[in-house]
């Protein structure tokens, strides 16, 4: 099995790469000045990561999956999450840029309270951020912007110009990925059909009885995506997040055996795939506004 590196704090990455450490939890790194020659790894980092890389690197080992990493385009590692390519012999030059930044800069933040918002450092490699040039030299931009004020005198005024710095790049890439979300329309359209069509499938299985109710996850990977991209490429086509579109066909499905007199509201609970009974009049009242019986009795 191969080494993974690992890297807790930003000063021990910026040591491995010979660059400064100009702020404890945040570094804004352009990889043209890094004059050390590297071999390739893979790495564990203890702090968010941001790469765009300027050159082609062929394939990149990332999480469970291999992919082939484009010139031009945005990679985001979270906390604890391992990325890299082993090592092959070949040495290399690092071009483009790079940020990272450690949690412990956000805390108490109003920053730190929306990282949750930034669902894209949870998404798989595959599912990386493809910019146009224009969108690309707002990101550069962007770099260059955070690594101008770590390069001043640390003030008082210091910490707050960097978070909001940081925040309009990262509002910048949110940004570009809805575009992106636009630009693969037909694609997505896709994806939601076979949704709908898995939907269709898992209930008229014994999957409900065997596994139980369908997880957002289930559907994610049947989709070869993470539950995050999903998550938000559903929420994107339909204004529903993929949790509520699986409710929603759990209660119309739910209306549909409420007309049947022959079993019990219990009996239709299980063969939805809910555990206990009354979860099911729990999420049926939340939806429908009345409960299961109280439905089966008005109709």
């Amino acid at each position: 099995m191969s080494t993974i590196l690992n890297f807790d704090t930003i000063h021990e990455y910026n040591t491995f790469l010979g660059v400064e450490t100009f702020h404890p939890f945040i570094s804004s790194i352009d990889f043209s000045k890094v004059t050390r020659e590297f071999k390739h790894a893979r790495k564990r980092y203890g702090f968010y990561m941001i790469f765009l890389k300027q050159v082609k690197c062929g394939d990149l080992i990332y999480g469970r999956h291999t992919y082939d990493y484009q010139e031009g385009t945005l990679v985001f590692i979270g906390p604890g999450q391992v990325a890299g390519k082993d090592d092959t012999g070949e040495v290399f030059r690092m071009k483009g840029w790079g940020l990272c930044f450690h949690p412990d800069l956000l805390r108490g933040t109003a920053l730190g309270q929306k990282m949750k918002d930034y669902s894209f450092f949870s998404y798989e490699s595959n599912e990386s951020l493809h910019m146009s040039e224009r969108e690309k030299a707002t990101i550069i931009h962007c770099f260059q912007e955070i690594k101008d004020e770590l390069e001043h005198s640390i003030d008082k005024h210091s910490k707050s110009i960097v978070i909001a710095n940081l925040e309009v790049f990262l509002n910048h890439c949110t940004r570009f990925y809805d575009r992106q979300f636009i630009t693969r329309e037909n694609i997505n359209k896709d994806i939601l059909s076979r949704f709908e069509t898995e939907l269709h499938l898992y209930f008229e299985s014994d999957k409900p009885q065997t596994i139980g109710l369908p997880s957002v996850q289930y559907f994610a990977d049947r989709a070869h995506l993470s539950a995050n991209y999903f998550g938000d490429l559903i929420k994107k086509e339909t204004g529903k997040s993929a949790q509520e579109y699986v409710q929603l066909n759990i209660i119309d499905r739910a209306k549909e055996l409420l007309h049947s007199p022959d079993k019990s509201i219990n009996e239709i609970a299980y063969e939805l795939g809910f555990k206990y009974p009354h979860h099911f009049s729990r999420l049926f009242k939340k939806k429908v506004g009345v409960s299961p019986n109280q439905y089966r009795l008005k109709n």
